[in-house]
Order: C-alpha cells, then structure tokens, then sequence
C-alpha cells in the first residue's frame, strides 16, 4: 500500500468542508493506544470546531519511517491543518520541513508539524513545553539543585531542555549509548552554560546526590516493562517524574510511591504538549484543565 493512498484512505471519509473545520493526524509507530485524537477532538468539539484527528501508524499501515516524505507530502495536499509526530519519526521529518521553530531548531526534534497557508510546513516542539507545564503544576516547590535524567533521545532533548528552563542547577545525563548522552549535555551547556548539564555512567552516585529523578527513557510502557533505577536507590526525600503515560502508573511510579516520593506521571505532559499543538493547528485557545479532565476520563 503506497503511504499517499494511505493516508488518503484513513482521512477521506471524515474530512469535512464546514469553513470551521481542522483535519490533523498523528504519524509514528504502535500508536493505536494514543489519546491524542480523543484529547483534539472533543477540545475542538467544545470549541464548535468539526475537528478530525487521525490515527497514521506505520506498523499498521505496512511501512517504515522510509515513507514519511511521501506522507507529510500528501497531508499537505489532502488539506491538513498539520501533523504530530512521534517515534521514530521526530529527526526523521525535519529535513522535510521548510522552516523550524526556535525550540525545534535547538532541539533537534520535532512533534508537530504546522502546514500554512502558503502552502509551507513549520516544525515545532510542543514536548518541552508540556513537560515544564505539567512541572508547574505539580512540582512546583521541589528542590532542583541536582536531577538526574535518564534517556538522551528525542524526547530526552525536551525534557531536559525544559528541566533547566526551570531552574535545574546540574542535570546529569544517563543513556544505555554513552556518545548520546555526552552529545546532549555538551549541546545543554552550549545553550545554558556550562556546567550545567553532564554525561554520567554511575546511576547510583548520581540518584544519591539528586533532588530528583525524571524517566525520559521507554520503560515503563507496556511494550517495554521495568525501570532505570534500581529499586533501592528511591528515597523520601527523592521527587520522581515520568514521562510514560501508558500505562499511568509505571512500575517505577509505583515504586517511588511505595518509597514515600513525591512523584508525577506522564499525564500532565501529553496533556499540556496536546494543549500546545491544539493552539498552533487551530488558531484557538485551548482550555487545558479540560483536556485534563478529558484525558483522564479514557
């Protein structure tokens, strides 16, 4: 099945021509779990947008992320407002795009697409700043001199972007791939100064220095169990963040729960960077405390 008749086939028959309406899609791989669409679609129903979020899962459909040229292309065409972008897409797409938002360039990733007017797509990452947010919102008052983040990929860049937008003093980068973890951390100082970002190999000395912890990495999800932390390093005085969102509660939420930590799980985030990406497809302002309530009515 060629990606442009896919993408034709799961978008034909629920786009609408109300003068009102946005037609948006999700690319990436194994997403058939999202709640993106739930999340965009009744935000744009409450909104009295016909909106349309549309599932494009490239194991579903047979393809690679070698077709991603071919897709972005047809969105383009079939008059989508714009495209998210999730594993393994997120480097994939940028040299697809024709321009990239100040944090998508700096970061090197990409969630969301924006197709204008003209005709010219523009490449935004919403990650971080759902992931500070969904902070704000539950963490605001922990102590940040040091954190350590394990995962430097996509999603990792974001976080510990925004980690050291809110105050972080040091961050500590752990990754199973060493040269990512350094690659992160050098471009972390380069934009932040230096010293406040660092490769680190021993999970264990870091955690017991740490403020806090935060999950950038899969584990967690139902595809990938387990941690990135021994059980034993979780203490009271220890704040633990994830970013999985599914399942909510990850074994390393459980367990750093079990352990008296304050915690947060991956909801706020995919909440708050929907939020985000609600706002550049639609023009409009979304009312996050309902799509938070939405998400955790799924």
């Amino acid at each position: 099945m060629k990606a442009a008749d896919a993408l034709f086939a799961v978008a034909r028959e629920d786009h609408l021509a109300a003068p009102r309406s946005v037609l948006v899609g999700l690319i990436g791989a194994g997403i058939q779990a999202s709640r993106s669409p739930a999340m965009h679609e009744r935000e744009g129903a409450a909104q009295g947008l016909a909106y349309i979020y549309k599932i494009i899962d490239l194991e579903t459909l047979g393809l690679t992320a070698d077709a991603l040229l071919e897709l972005v292309t047809a969105a383009r065409r079939f008059g989508f407002a714009g495209l998210n972008i999730t594993h393994p897409c997120k480097q994939t797409v940028i040299p697809l795009l024709d321009d990239l938002s100040v944090d998508a360039r700096a970061l090197g990733a990409v969630n969301t697409v924006v197709f204008g007017r003209d005709g010219r797509a523009v490449g935004h990452n919403t990650d971080w700043s759902g992931f500070a947010a969904a902070f704000r919102r539950n963490l605001s008052d922990v102590r940040r001199n040091r954190v350590v983040q394990f995962g430097a990929g996509g999603a990792g860049a974001a976080v510990a972007h925004a980690l050291l937008i809110l105050g972080v003093g040091e961050l500590s980068v752990i990754d199973t791939d060493r040269g990512r973890s350094e690659r992160l951390a050098q471009d972390l100082c380069g934009r932040f100064g230096s010293g406040r970002a660092r490769a680190a190999d021993d999970s264990d000395r870091a955690v017991r220095a740490a403020d806090g912890i935060v999950n950038a990495t899969p584990l967690g999800m139902a595809k990938y169990p387990g941690m990135p932390l021994a059980r034993g390093l979780l203490r009271p005085d220890l704040w633990v963040a994830d970013i999985v969102y599914f399942p909510l509660e990850t074994e390393l939420l459980r367990n750093a729960r079990a352990a008296g930590c304050r915690s947060m799980g991956g909801g706020g985030m995919a909440v708050f960077q929907a939020a985000d990406a609600f706002r550049l497809f639609s023009g409009l302002e979304p009312d996050a405390e309902r799509m938070m309530r939405h998400f955790e009515s799924m």
